[in-house]
């Protein structure tokens, strides 16, 4: 939750005076500092006071639970409105951005074209516009430059800042909301669901505020310029801007498209994602079973998909791109039609003036009107999305009655419940649970067994009021605390796992982990308690994972202890030192309900209540329910008191030291460094604690990791050498044509000026003495062809280009997304250990995301924009060669700028990359432990949590925002230098050149053209640089380690392995090639047929073992089953010949005939069949039908149920080799029996190997191997082991307890004399 103390780093804008703010000064020392260093996590800026997600999340949260209060007021029934309730609260800052663009747009735009037309008069011939007067609207022009440049870049700015303000707040509500969401509703919502809210719609917030002033700002300009344009030019005018307005609509409507796109592109990247966190989450499973084929083709089919759409809004995107460059070339054309048809004569102050207009009008209605039309939409889309979450049911927090009228005395009672249903889902018919009566006094145990899915956990649920009660009452008099049935661990430290947000009170801390018996688990990690576990504790065994959740529940103080099976994934001395010494010693004093499997501790149970699918079957003290006759009492077998110095020993072997596997060492540093979170220490400890450095902790940036241009590493992905040729020289030809147009128009008008002077002066003198500038002019007819001509070829170039552009883009997300995902799948496990889960789906979301849409969008804007700029400076050029002085000057400096800016950007970008992980591991972590989290009240410390990572995304952010609305500031400020130049250079050289108006207006024109465009380029030039950071970040996984395969792979007969003979030589295994050696010098040979049991304590390498036959890790040695060398062959061909029960049991969301055979190779019958003979059914039959869903995760099965559709999944296979991970440790006895003798009589002809916790399970079997520290300790038949009574193996059976031992015993006894029996 909380590793590091937060420092404060105070952000220069705050104390920034107005002219800093308004020369973008205070960023100097970041753009210093980004220079010289490469920029991390500790040269983040604190964000601003008002920008902390916790301000904002608290003003958006009042606001809207104010607006929920006025509907519940209000007469009509509404539905909320989550826009309403944006603007009611943010609506001040996005006043003042108006403001701005007002100024902006309708004030400064439109007074430049008047300035330039009556510029241009002075160099018509026989003008009236003196020298001075020229000077003064030269002037003018340059001033009115310079306010576009300091007014444009605060817009920026602002708009950013203030579309992350929105952004932040909206994640903060989300995540308010997640904590508060009923049970049900979470079922409903799948993480990565709730990842896309918080990583893809919220950023919609960003762009939209830059566009949303301009949805009535550009129609005004529109209006105004309509009407300057007719008093210029009468009709022509309005002609000219017909094409305007007629595309805009056309425009507006791809933009709708679009936003249908993008809602679709979101449902099927939902999807996509949410296929792959399930994949990452089961990865070792997917492995084991090697099942990577049919999980390559779902997510090839749902990445189809999703591609088939984003191609679309792509198309619909490039023909609007085709439209910015056509649109005012055609207006210009229509209005210089019109005025030749109607002999208006064409001058070049008019058609200038005109070309400004348009190019106005283009800037505001066809690229930011429409633009922002569709970003509306998207934004429209974004919201409901939102809503929809936010709409969601609620958890309601149970009133507890209060029992003033002393029904039930306060002193001794703490939990009743009378007859009390309840179910999970209101509108369900079923009930989860019917007519429980319960009452638990102060210091009783409560005990709850009963099979599997008879509603033992819904019982604790219902307690902590999870379940919707629906007749009944519940009455509860104290504090709850609760430890959950499958463990919830977070990213921390162990000591902030069990404390979770108490203060350390060292004593009662020792106290609980003695208890809990995690001494000997602390002396083996390298750092203590202090130890960081990875996401979902991906470093701690089972049993560890478990015996923490446990304690985080006993160090909470509280007076009603609510504990779901926390015995079942612990070893025997360990389960019985958990039993006597922490539920029946620490918490002697206080009411426990206990839900177990393992009955036989059960002897001074307060009351054991049996449940059978939702009822209670029966209820009694030990006694009682064992001389009853019901099936589940005969389990209660008794078990004699042990004498005080039998007690003494059994302590000091569970004091034996326990040897913790040498993976969760190397990798729970390796995890821990997963994911940065950076909180304020919830614990001030004593001074003996380290501080654990930020930097550790996150993931390396992938700076440098992949080499060459990544640029054309992203385009060739996509198509071959010609191809991205043919794309790139189509970019030239398009641009090409476009400046061609403009050319030809200065041209024109230069000929049309002459013909009008000439025919002037023929009137007067009738002498030819005036010959014409031009020779041999050509006629109007003929320059309307070439121009039309020209246009339309225009046309044609510009959409084949776009087209082809994204055809190219599109190949190249396909290609990318296969190289990851295959990179990914088939990477070793080692990968999956130290990276969090989040870490990876961050690729998968939101750099495939970026790679999809901004990135193709980025290229295509910034080559437009590019090419457009130097096609201007190109035209200038030709105007005046001298101006290649000054472009070369300016040019050099606009170089240098954008080095610097990029050196500091891109590393900021990284790190806003970098900040996003946690935000989304946070948030994933959250959802899991939800009940957890709930009992014990920790909302608020979680909140607080979650605010500090969006602090620091949010400081990375503004940094990223500042810096680059800096760089612009600076380029514009280049720019107006440069139109500074160009205009005062043609008052003073321009008669001495000779220049006409034409070229003047066209030089004027294009330089000033050139501000804004620059500006745009060197920023979407970026963009693509930053964009190709995701590129990077996917290709850099290309470098993964893959699992070895063979060099030269052997391919077994077909019947192979047709016996199950195993043989170790020398067997080692290691889980890194740095590591040291988790299991050492193994010999040993296991006969086909036998079965063998591997017992040992928790980290001895029994699992391990597990690893070294599927081969999920390095191997050094030999191991080789039916005499071929397992390093033959290829990994798949093992995996799948080789059937697992795995420790905990995975199903992934689907059918439950896709959990059972994802390949469909078997016809249903083999299914069924299987199924019934592993006994899953309730009692409507649901949950045994194949098409039945599987929820994410399989979370509408319970554990046990899902065990046993592993271990159908095992039948169906039917291999000669079976490993049973200590598949039985969250079953009650029953199914146990039931899976037991499933495993004896369908594997009888198998080798099977089994990881034991509990001795009783294989005490029958051939041959017992005992470890310890990853070597063989002893290996015989139980029976030989037990006769030596020091053996490692008879301590083991003693600490059982005497009858127990005894029992265990005769097992192995009557075995041993079956199988080496003489025939009768």
């Amino acid at each position: 939750m909380d590793i590091t103390k937060e420092y404060y780093n105070p952000n220069p804008a705050e104390k920034a005076n107005p002219l800093s703010t308004i020369f973008f000064t205070y960023t100097i020392d970041m753009f210093k500092k980004g220079y010289s260093k490469t920029l991390d996590v500790d040269d983040l800026y604190s964000p601003l006071l008002s920008d902390r997600s916790t301000t904002l999340g608290d003003r958006l949260e009042r606001k809207w639970y104010k607006h929920l209060d006025a509907i519940k007021k209000s007469k009509k029934p509404k539905t909320p409105s989550l826009l309403k309730v944006l603007v009611a609260t943010f609506w001040p800052e996005y006043l003042q951005l108006g403001v701005l663009l007002v100024i902006m747009d309708l004030v400064v735009r439109l007074i430049q074209p008047q300035m330039l037309g009556n510029l241009l008069d002075h160099f018509r011939p026989n003008t009236t516009v003196t020298r001075s007067e020229a000077l003064w609207y030269a002037g003018a022009i340059v001033l009115l430059n310079a306010l576009s440049a300091l007014l444009i870049n605060q817009y920026i700015m602002r708009a950013f800042h203030y579309g992350m303000k929105v952004r932040a707040a909206c994640c903060a509500l989300i995540y308010r909301k997640a904590l508060r969401l009923s049970k049900t509703a979470l079922a409903d919502t799948a993480s990565g669901k709730v990842v896309n809210l918080l990583s893809n719609d919220v950023s919609r917030f960003d762009i939209v505020s830059i566009m949303i002033h301009h949805m009535w700002v550009a129609p005004t300009s529109a209006l105004i310029v309509t009407y300057l344009l007719y008093a210029e030019a009468g009709y022509a005018g309005i002609i000219g801007i017909a094409p305007v307005f007629l595309v805009v609509p056309l425009q507006s409507y791809t933009g709708k498209l679009s936003a249908i796109y993008r809602k679709k592109t979101a449902q099927k990247t939902d999807e996509r994602v949410r296929l792959m966190d399930e994949i990452i989450s089961g990865i070792q499973v997917i492995k084991m079973y090697a099942w990577e084929k049919p999980f390559t083709k779902l997510i090839r089919l749902a990445r189809i998909v999703e591609l088939k759409v984003v191609m679309k809004s792509s198309y619909v995107r490039g023909l609007y791109m085709t439209f910015n460059l056509f649109t005012t070339r055609v207006a210009l054309f229509c209005t210089l039609l019109t005025m030749a048809l109607t002999d208006q004569t064409i001058t070049a102050a008019k058609v200038f003036v005109f070309m400004s207009y348009y190019n106005i009008l283009a800037q505001t209605m066809s690229s930011m009107f429409v633009r922002g039309i569709s970003e509306v939409a998207e934004v429209l889309v974004a919201i409901k999305r939102l809503l929809s979450f936010m709409n969601n049911e609620e958890f309601v927090k149970v009133k507890y009655e209060d029992n003033n009228d002393n029904k039930i005395n306060p002193e001794k009672t703490t939990v009743v419940l009378r007859e009390l249903n309840a179910k999970w889902i209101a509108s369900s018919t079923d009930n989860t649970l019917t007519g429980i009566s319960l009452s638990a006094n102060k210091r009783q145990l409560v005990a709850v067994i009963g099979p599997v899915g008879s509603g033992k956990s819904s019982l604790l649920q219902t307690i902590l009021g999870e379940l919707n009660i629906v007749s009944g009452a519940m009455q509860i008099n104290g504090s709850i605390s609760y430890a959950s049935q499958d463990p919830w661990v977070f990213a921390a430290t162990i000591r902030q796992n069990i404390t979770f947000g108490l203060d350390y009170n060292k004593k009662r801390y020792n106290e609980v982990v003695h208890a809990c018996a995690l001494e000997k688990d602390f002396k083996q990690f390298g750092d203590g308690d202090l130890t960081i576990v990875g996401d979902r504790g991906a470093s701690l065994s089972g049993g560890q994972k478990a015996r923490i959740n446990l304690a985080r529940a006993v160090y909470r103080n509280a007076d009603i202890y609510l504990l779901d099976d926390p015995l079942s994934a612990v070893d025997i001395h360990v389960s019985k030192h958990l039993y006597e010494e922490c539920i029946n010693g620490f918490l002697a004093n206080k009411t426990r309900i206990l839900v177990t499997h393992q009955v036989h501790h059960l002897k001074n149970a307060d009351e054991i209540i049996i449940m059978n699918n939702g009822v209670i079957e029966n209820r009694g003290t030990f006694e009682n329910l064992a001389n009853s006759d019901t099936v589940y009492a005969r389990l209660l077998t008794s078990e004699p008191e042990q004498l005080p110095e039998e007690k003494q020993k059994a302590f000091e072997a569970a004091k034996l030291t326990r040897q913790m596997s040498a993976r969760s060492k190397s990798s729970s540093l390796a995890s821990g460094i997963s994911d940065l979170s950076i909180p304020e220490s919830i614990l001030q400890e004593e001074a003996e604690e380290a501080e654990i450095k930020l930097k550790d902790l996150q993931e390396e940036s992938s700076k440098g990791k992949v080499h060459g241009s990544l640029f054309f590493k992203y385009l060739l992905a996509g198509g071959n050498f010609c191809f991205v040729t043919v794309v790139m020289l189509l970019y030239l030809i398009a641009q090409a044509a476009a400046s061609g147009v403009d050319y030809f128009v200065s041209h024109w008008v230069d000929i049309e000026e002459a013909r009008n002077v000439s025919a002037n002066n023929t009137k007067v003198t009738n002498t030819n003495e005036l010959t014409n500038p031009l020779s041999t002019p050509l006629s109007t007819e003929t320059c309307i062809y070439i121009y039309g001509g020209l246009i339309g070829a225009l046309f044609v170039f510009a959409l084949s280009r776009s087209m082809l552009f994204y055809k190219l883009a599109m190949l190249s997300s396909q290609k990318l997304h296969d190289i990851l995902f295959n990179c990914v799948v088939y990477a070793s496990m080692r990968f999956f250990d130290t990276n969090p889960s989040g870490r990876i789906l961050n690729r998968f979301s939101k750099d495939i995301g970026a790679i999809d849409e901004l990135l193709p969008k980025a290229v295509l804007d910034a080559g437009q924009i590019i090419l457009n700029m130097a096609g201007a400076l190109v035209l200038v050029t030709i105007v005046n060669p001298y101006f290649l002085i000054i472009v070369g000057v300016t040019g050099i400096f606009f170089l240098m700028l954008r080095v610097v800016f990029l050196k500091s950007s891109k590393n900021i970008k990284r790190l806003e990359g970098m900040m996003r992980s946690p935000v989304f591991t946070h948030l994933n972590a959250t959802l899991q432990g939800l009940t957890t989290i709930r009992a014990f009240q920790a909302e608020d410390i979680l909140r607080v949590e979650f605010d500090k990572h969006q602090d620091y995304h949010t400081s990375a952010w503004f940094m990223y925002v500042a810096a680059s609305s800096a760089f612009g500031f600076y380029l514009d400020v280049l720019c107006f230098i440069f139109v500074t130049l160009v205009t005062f250079s043609f008052l003073t050289f321009g008669e001495s050149l000779g220049l006409r108006g034409g070229q003047v207006g066209l030089a004027i024109t294009q330089s000033a053209a050139l501000t804004g465009l620059v500006q745009w380029g060197m920023r979407q030039s970026a963009e693509v640089a930053n964009q190709l950071m995701s590129v990077e970040r996917v290709l850099e996984y290309k470098e993964l380690p893959h699992e070895k395969q063979p060099d030269k792979p052997k391919t077994p007969p077909d019947n192979w392995p047709g016996q199950g003979k195993i043989t170790f030589r020398e067997m080692g295994l290691k889980y890194d090639v740095e590591a040291p050696l988790v299991l050492k010098d193994l010999n040993i040979t296991i006969l086909p047929k036998e079965k063998v049991g591997i017992v040992g304590r928790t980290g001895a390498g029994k699992s391990s073992l597990i690893s070294a036959l599927f081969r999920l890790a390095k191997v050094v040695g030999e191991i080789e089953i039916d005499d071929m060398e397992t390093k033959d062959l290829q990994l798949q061909v093992l995996r799948s010949k080789i059937s697992i029960i795995p420790q905990d049991p995975v199903l992934f969301s689907g059918t439950l005939r896709y959990n059972l055979d994802p390949f469909e190779d078997y016809p249903d019958e083999v299914l069924y069949k299987a199924l019934n003979e592993v006994e899953l059914k309730d009692p409507n039959n649901i949950i045994n039908r194949l098409e039945n869903r599987v929820m994410d995760r399989g979370s509408n099965y319970s554990v046990g149920q899902r065990q046993l559709i592993c271990l159908a999944r095992a039948i169906i296979r039917n291999n000669k080799i079976l490993m049973l991970d200590e598949a039985t440790a969250n079953v009650d006895p029953q199914t146990d029996a039931l899976i037991q003798k499933t495993i004896r009589e369908k594997f009888a002809d198998c080798t099977v190997l089994t990881v034991a916790h509990r001795l009783n399970t294989i005490m029958d079997s051939d041959k017992v191997l005992v470890m310890e520290s990853g070597t063989m300790m002893e290996f015989d038949h139980p029976h030989v082991l037990l006769q030596n009574p020091s053996s490692r193996f008879s301590k083991m059976v003693a600490e059982t307890g005497k009858s127990m031992a005894e029992q265990l015993r005769k097992v192995a006894r009557a075995s041993y004399l079956k199988k080496h029996s003489v025939p009768e």
